[in-house]
């Protein structure tokens, strides 16, 4: 698969570092692949591609590059266990993490990608990856996803603009050529805003003030049906915390999300709140929603608090892992009002803690981390586990580059 139009734009400049900035699914992968091998053509390179987790670079890039490398028989070498590849000409590939800066110090670099760089810390950039650099006068490319203006990967765009060797790209997910404009129609109806523009825009959002911008007391408070069938399902968000302990009691009608009930325990553990939901709620099946963290914590005794809740005769409704903080809160703004102008979440005003928290919450200055000192995260994130799994924000699956075996024929 040759590089698009836009992908040829990035490649041909000739400038020594480029900050690309694109929405989902632009073909940012396909590009960094590219990127890499017409380095690595130059014998004994070092070639670098940094993601923000260890299960970024295998998810992302690792099979795929890898598969290359072998079909076009330049792999020589291929060390699954540490993500390297050595090709014949004596060049090698690394993929390494964003999130352990240590295994990158005392490194020299040819060239670099730094690949969702808005995801990994700038002291990965300043402190390691610029100095591994120098020595040989290697070259870069930033590629991400926009994550506000309060991000260290913004001002680097900015300052690319005009600074020597330098160049700054934009293109919005339309511009890739690889999503119908059906579905980038669908996701912005799904999604809020301001998450709309930022992940499919690429436009730097301005994230500050209240996390939930969309909330509305108007709107979204409004009186619940508490009239319940015997053995009818409620839907319960859960953060595990020792003060306080969380649960937001909800019905849900398809997509559509009605929170009746929330309980707050300070001083507390699972035992007691399966023990007061089962109180509240003896004629009903409970779903619960938790904190996948609970899969392993333990509250007061050896048993894990996901373990209490099914022992308790809850049904759980969780992955390994919790999404993504910022899709959580993308999937209560959407809810709240999507940008075609449905609402699909309403509060009961006997909620009163959960009124306070999702109208107060706000962002760290500066940044898209939510504050979390005012203590108003606790039932948020109860409410943001239970409406994600609900109306989840769709992730796309990881770019994968086209099986042609003469990806690298050209060079």
């Amino acid at each position: 698969m040759p590089l698009s139009d836009v992908q040829k734009e990035v490649s041909l400049d000739t400038n020594r570092f480029k900050v690309v900035v694109a929405g989902r699914r632009w073909g940012k992968s396909w590009l960094s692949m590219h990127e890499m091998a017409k380095y690595a053509r130059f014998p004994n390179s070092k070639i670098f591609y940094v993601a923000p987790t260890y299960r970024m670079c295998r998810q992302i890039l690792w099979d795929d590059i890898k598969e290359k490398f072998i079909r076009c028989r330049w792999a020589k070498k291929i060390n699954e266990s540490d993500l390297t590849i050595t090709l014949i000409n004596g060049s090698q590939i690394y993929l390494r993490s964003g999130d352990n800066p240590d295994n990158l110090r005392g490194t020299s670099m040819d060239y670099l990608v730094m690949d969702e760089a808005a995801m990994i810390d700038h002291k990965m950039w300043t402190e390691v990856c610029r100095p591994a650099l120098s020595d040989r006068q290697g070259g870069g490319m930033f590629i991400t996803t926009p994550q506000g203006k309060g991000s260290w990967i913004y001002d680097l765009w900015q300052g690319a603009h005009s600074q020597e060797n330098w160049s700054a790209f934009q293109y919005t997910t339309l511009d890739g050529g690889n999503v119908l404009p059906e579905e980038i129609d669908a996701a912005r109806n799904e999604l809020g805003e301001r998450e709309f523009k930022q992940e499919y825009e690429a436009s730097f959002e301005t994230f500050a003030g209240s996390i939930y911008y969309n909330w509305d007391s108007s709107t979204h408070i409004k009186p619940q049906d508490r009239d319940f069938k015997k053995n009818e399902i409620l839907h319960v968000g859960m953060d595990f915390n020792v003060s306080p302990l969380v649960a937001m009691i909800c019905r849900v009608n398809g997509n559509e999300i009605s929170v009746i009930d929330e309980i707050s325990m300070h001083g507390s553990n699972t035992f007691e709140l399966a023990e007061e939901l089962l109180n509240r709620y003896p004629d009903n099946r409970l779903w619960v929603y938790p904190d996948a963290s609970g899969k392993a914590r333990k509250t007061s005794s050896n048993t894990s608090d996901h373990h209490i809740l099914r022992n308790s005769g809850f049904q759980l409704k969780v992955k390994n892992i919790n999404p993504p903080v910022k899709d959580r809160i993308a999937s209560v703004n959407a809810s709240l009002k999507a940008t075609d102008g449905s609402v699909k979440l309403h509060i009961d005003p006997k909620c009163k803690n959960l009124i306070k928290c999702i109208s107060g919450q706000t962002y760290k200055e500066g940044t898209q981390v939510p504050d979390k000192s005012g203590n108003l995260d606790h039932m948020n994130d109860a409410l943001g586990y239970l409406v994600h799994w609900i109306n989840p924000i769709r992730r796309d699956k990881p770019e994968h580059a086209d099986r042609s075996p003469a990806l690298f024929g050209h060079y």
